[in-house]
C-alpha cells in the first residue's frame, strides 16, 4: 500500500560530515546559507537607497545575534521550560536542537529597536520593513534545515507526497509541513519584494512589516492544524503554542499595515 501511494521513505543523515569534534550539519548549512543570501539581498535593498555602508555590516551582526538568541530562548521558555528549568546547561547547547521562530521574530524585534536608536538614528520600523523582506527567505531555509533534521512534521496522511520519517521509527506517512511552511514563506518572500521593488510601500513605514506578520504567521496558523504537537502539554489544547504565539503578530501586522496606508508617505533623505 505504502509504495502503490508513492509515499517518500526519508531517512537522511542530519550530519553531512564530521573531523573530530567538528560536526557540519545540514540544517546548520542551511541556516549560514539562508543567512549569506539574506544578507546580500538586503545589501542591494539598502544600497538602492544610498543608506550609510556602515550601516550594512551591524545590521547583519545584529540580526544573527538576535535570531539565535532570541530563537534558542524562545524553545526554552515557550516549549521546554519544564526540562531547561531542570537542566540549565543545556540552554546554550544549540547544536542539539531548539529553536522557535516566535522567539526569532521577538528578538529580532529588539535588535532593530537597538540598531535604530544606537547606529542609524531612524525610526524602527524603518529598519524592520527593509530587513524582513529577506527574512522571509531565511524562514524557508531554516524550514528546510528542518526537514533534513526529520523534526516539525505533521499528522498521518494518505496523499501522496506524504512523508515517512524513518530516522525518528515511523511506519506510516506524515505531512511534511516543514515543505508546506518553506513554501508559504518563498511565496511571503515574492511577494514582499514585489512590494519593496515595485510599489512605494518602503516609503510607508510599517506596512512591509506589517504585510510580514500577515503571510508569514497566518501560514504558520493554519499549518499547524496539520502539525504534530512539538510538546506534550500541547496536547488536548483548542490551538496549540504555535497558534496563540501567532495570534498577536498577526493582530499587530493587520493594525500596522492599516495604519500605514492612512498614513502619508515619508521619504527618507540621507545625510
Amino acid at each position: 500500500m505504502l509504495n502503490l501511494l508513492g509515499f517518500i521513505h526519508w531517512n537522511v543523515n542530519p550530519e553531512i560530515f564530521s573531523l573530530g569534534f567538528l560536526s557540519v550539519r545540514w540544517y546548520g548549512l542551511l541556516f549560514a546559507s539562508g543567512f549569506l543570501i539574506g544578507y546580500y539581498i538586503g545589501e542591494k535593498m539598502l544600497k538602492s537607497e544610498n543608506v550609510n555602508s556602515k550601516w550594512i555590516d551591524s545590521l547583519f551582526f545584529y540580526i544573527i545575534i538576535a535570531t539565535v538568541v532570541g530563537a534558542r530562548l524562545g524553545h526554552v521558555f515557550f516549549y521546554g521550560w519544564d526540562y531547561y528549568s531542570q537542566n540549565p546547561a543545556e540552554i546554550i547547547k544549540v547544536w542539539h536542537g531548539g529553536l522557535a521562530s516566535h522567539g526569532g521574530a521577538i528578538g529580532i524585534l529588539i535588535a532593530m529597536f537597538l540598531h535604530s536608536k544606537l547606529i542609524t538614528k531612524r525610526t524602527m520600523l524603518w529598519t524592520l520593513d527593509r530587513i524582513l523582506v529577506p527574512t522571509a527567505l531565511v524562514a524557508a531555509f531554516i524550514r528546510l534545515g528542518n526537514l533534513m533534521n526529520s523534526e516539525i512534521y505533521g499528522i498521518e496522511t494518505t496523499m501522496p507526497w506524504g512523508i515517512i520519517f524513518e530516522r525518528n521509527g515511523e511506519i506510516v506517512a506524515k505531512h511534511p509541513t516543514q515543505l508546506y511552511e518553506a513554501l508559504a514563506y518563498l511565496v511571503s518572500f515574492g511577494i514582499l519584494t514585489y512590494l519593496y521593488w515595485r510599489t512605494s510601500s518602503k516609503n510607508r513605514p510599517g506596512l512591509l512589516m506589517g504585510a510580514f506578520f500577515i503571510l508569514m504567521f497566518s501560514a504558520r496558523f493554519f499549518i499547524e492544524f496539520i502539525k504534530e504537537d512539538q510538546e506534550a502539554f500541547e496536547a488536548g489544547m483548542m490551538l496549540n503554542m504555535g497558534q496563540w504565539l501567532s495570534i498577536p503578530f498577526i493582530l499587530t501586522g493587520i493594525f500596522l499595515v492599516v495604519r500605514a496606508i492612512k498614513k502619508p508617505e515619508i521619504i527618507f533623505k540621507n545625510k
